[in-house]
């Protein structure tokens, strides 16, 4: 969100216009001059209302591990920044500028999952459908705004520190659509949340929100696990005092990873890019450059396991200069004991599904 208050004075007239077109797209989609296509199959959809940031991709590995093991989970992202068009079965052999990082990242950690990218659902659907017959259930990662396909389940995500409710239309704020927009959601999270919410926050947040009868509301925190090196995921080394990182992240908001990572180490040194960005050669060389600067000692370069997909283009550099690149694994866990729960809410809605 732009702080500057002159700038977002002088920036409210663009975020009416861009209000109005989504207002009126939204309201052809309400009166049936546009028309979402229902499909004979489970579709789960993961979004925000806002840019990046919010953890959709946790998120969504959180509901393939839960449930890869008893019916057949097929994924369909956009493949935001691949250098290619139209649908694509992702293989783990594939590269971030083929198919997009996010899927990418999918594919490598559960490579028995079908992943797949598609600018279009409404055409990713059934190719997903023609390739694999058996698919029991599709997940759409980051589809909120794209109403083109009509999910029978929709996920909400809102981070703990940048609510929906406290936000701005773009280019005033983050928003990609009116506050309003919530009032879809099936289920809403929010996410990020620190580890000692209390009730009474809780509360705060849900009458922040306002929510609808038909919806529920979650909470949710990142469990990082053990960093291991990207060319060999059974190295691990943990966090300690002693360990000096060089922090290399190219994704939306790092303030959460930060403040968790600050405390566990002996020095932090961050080098940021925008979201999704595509490292280049020089990218590899002044990381290398700001790796040789640490402190004397142990030293680690870490890195987002999105991040770590693209930059593993580059292995041959990297291995060649010997350079410890490690990826920070993360997982989604549910506040007050309510996994299960938002499970039964997903089992519910699988169980009901009438073809």
């Amino acid at each position: 969100m732009i702080e500057n208050p002159i700038i977002r004075i002088l920036l409210i007239p663009f975020a009416l216009l861009y209000g109005l077109g989504v207002s009126l797209r939204n309201l052809f989609y309400r009166i049936g001059t546009l028309k979402a296509v229902e499909f004979n199959l489970p579709i789960i959809s993961i979004g925000n209302l806002s840019v990046g940031g919010s953890g959709k991709t946790p998120h969504t590995e959180f509901l393939i591990r839960q449930l890869r093991e008893y019916i057949n989970v097929a994924t369909l992202s956009r493949g935001y920044k691949r250098k290619t068009k139209g649908f694509r079965e992702v293989f783990t052999n594939h590269t971030a500028e083929l198919v997009g990082d996010e899927p990418l990242q999918f594919k490598r950690k559960y490579p028995d999952v079908m992943v797949t990218v598609s600018e279009s659902r409404t055409f990713g659907i059934p190719e997903i459908l023609n390739r694999r017959g058996d698919t029991q259930l599709i997940l759409l990662d980051d589809a909120f705004q794209h109403r083109s396909v009509k999910p029978g389940l929709n996920i909400l995500l809102t981070e703990f520190e940048r609510p929906f409710t406290q936000d701005y239309l773009l280019p005033v704020g983050r928003l990609r659509e009116w506050r309003s927009g919530y009032q879809r959601a099936d289920i809403i999270i929010v996410s990020k949340c620190p580890d000692d919410l209390t009730e009474a926050d809780r509360e705060l947040v849900r009458k922040e929100i306002n929510l609808f009868p038909n919806q529920q509301l979650f909470f949710s925190k990142y469990k990082y696990l053990e960093p291991y090196y990207i060319f060999n995921s059974r190295h691990r080394v943990p966090l300690a005092k002693d360990l000096h990182v060089l922090m290399v992240s190219a994704i939306a908001n790092t303030d959460y990873l930060v403040s968790y990572l600050e405390p566990r180490l002996g020095s932090i040194k961050t080098l940021e890019y925008e979201d999704h960005h595509q490292f280049t050669g020089t990218d590899i060389s002044n990381i290398k450059r700001h790796f040789d600067q640490l402190p004397d000692g142990r030293r680690m370069i870490l890195t987002t396991e999105k991040d770590a997909v693209r930059l593993y283009q580059h292995q041959e550099y990297l291995l060649q200069q010997k350079l410890p690149i490690f990826a920070l694994p993360v997982e989604v866990e549910f506040l007050f004991e309510e996994g299960e729960l938002f499970m039964q809410n997903v089992r519910e809605y699988l169980l009901d599904f009438k073809h």
